[in-house]
Formats: structure tokens, C-alpha cells, sequence
């Protein structure tokens, strides 16, 4: 990792020192070690104008990255040989846990807006692009295809879902995976919710006939995980 790699997140952790050291520690260990945030503008992925809507944001992470992104890139402090960030995109996400929304509002304050509701019922604003990173999992398989459902209607035409899950066909890094979110939910006290996933073909079908045309890649490295980005373009 560079040095401007370093700096830009850094930049995005910082703010959450002012909300909670906590909520800071965590952004800055998960920003670091997780690699679909800084793979997501690394590789572009991202439209530079209109709407984002982050579903199931938790404390705004990736919110938290985009405008420390535009800051770094405005000084002239941005990773080599990585394409420009978005600068005019709009950030909102939508967050259920009182928690986690309330650290995101402190954090982001003007440059991002973050609402507490349930995805599932939630109305969606038109949008360029619509972000789901580890959290259909925690849905049944009816509500899963909902939130979906919600997204591709909000999507312009042209669109794009971003959608990141466990794929259930990985084998062992599966388990791995799984058993890994049954201690976080045993540690936040919700040993008995039941957690839902797909393999990445099904999660692949479910998309194309929602009416995306899809591309998957793994979204683990540098962990023993069966992540996997799905990159899913709205039919124009």
C-alpha cells in the first residue's frame, strides 16, 4: 500500500474521532483490511455523476471514503496510477441500526446523508447507483429479492448495483465465512438469527432477471473469506 493509499484512508477514518474512538478504531481496521472499498474506486467502478444510495450503510464507510476521496484528489494526493473518484456524485445511505446511523450522521454531517429506516420498507430516490455490501445475507430469501426488486426500479436506465455477498458454492472459504458471521452475531447478542446466502450463480441469475447484465469477481483478497463483487448494469 503507498503512501497516498495510506493518507486517503486516514482521511475517510477521521472523521469519526469527533463521533466516537470506537466507531473510529473500526473505520479505520475495516478500511484497511477490507479490500472492497478501496477496490471499488481503484478499479473505477463508480459513476462520476447522479445519485448513490448506500443500502444497509452501517456507519457510512464508504460514504466516508468518497468524500475523503475527493478531498485527497483535489490536493493532489491520490494513489498512482488509480482513475480520478467520482466528484459529483450525490452520497446517500440508509442505515436501521439506531447505533450505527446515529455514528454515520456525527461522522458525515453535510457531505453525505444518512437516514434511519429498514431497507425493506424504505422508499428509494432515482439513482445512478445503488450500493449492497454484506448485507442481504442478514435477509430472508423473500425480503432479499425485494430490496432487489426496489433497487432496479430506483435505478436510472444504465444503472448500477453493486452488490457484494459470501458465495455459498465457495467450499471451505464458505465455511470459513460463515462460521465467522455466526461469532459476530453471537458477539451482538443474535446467536438465533439466521443468516441466508447464495452461491454466486444463483445470486448471478437472480440479477439477470431482474433485468442486469452482470460481471462477478472475488472480493476476499487478503482474507480467508468467499466474498464475491457483483457488478450488475441496469438494461438501457
Amino acid at each position: 500500500m503507498d503512501r497516498q493509499h495510506k493518507a486517503l484512508l486516514e482521511a475517510a477514518a477521521r472523521p469519526y474521532l469527533g463521533a466516537d474512538a470506537s466507531a473510529w478504531r473500526f473505520a479505520r481496521n475495516k478500511l484497511r483490511f477490507d479490500p472492497v472499498f478501496s477496490a471499488l474506486l481503484q478499479r473505477g467502478c463508480l459513476p462520476d455523476r447522479g445519485a448513490l444510495l448506500d443500502l444497509g450503510c452501517g456507519q457510512g464507510l464508504l460514504l466516508a471514503l468518497l468524500v475523503a476521496a475527493r478531498d485527497q484528489f483535489s490536493r493532489g494526493q491520490w494513489p498512482p496510477g488509480w482513475p480520478p473518484p467520482p466528484l459529483n456524485l450525490t452520497l446517500q445511505g440508509i442505515e436501521l441500526d439506531p447505533v450505527r446511523a446515529s455514528v454515520a450522521q456525527r461522522a458525515l454531517v453535510n457531505p453525505a446523508r444518512v437516514t434511519r429506516h429498514d431497507i425493506r420498507d424504505a422508499a428509494y430516490p432515482p439513482c445512478a447507483v445503488v450500493v449492497l455490501l454484506d448485507v442481504l445475507m442478514y435477509l430472508e430469501a423473500r425480503d432479499q429479492l425485494r430490496v432487489l426488486q426496489k433497487a432496479a426500479a430506483a435505478l436510472e436506465p444504465g444503472g448500477l448495483l453493486l452488490l457484494r455477498e459470501a458465495d455459498a458454492g465457495a467450499g471451505f472459504s464458505f465455511l470459513v465465512t460463515r462460521w465467522s458471521e455466526r461469532l459476530l452475531e453471537f458477539l451482538r447478542g443474535r446467536l438465533r438469527n439466521r443468516l441466508h446466502y447464495r452461491g454466486a450463480v444463483q445470486w448471478t441469475g437472480l440479477l439477470e432477471a431482474l433485468g442486469f447484465t452482470v460481471t462477478a469477481a472475488p472480493m476476499s483478497a487478503g482474507t480467508p473469506f468467499a466474498n464475491m463483487l457483483f457488478v450488475a448494469r441496469k438494461h438501457t
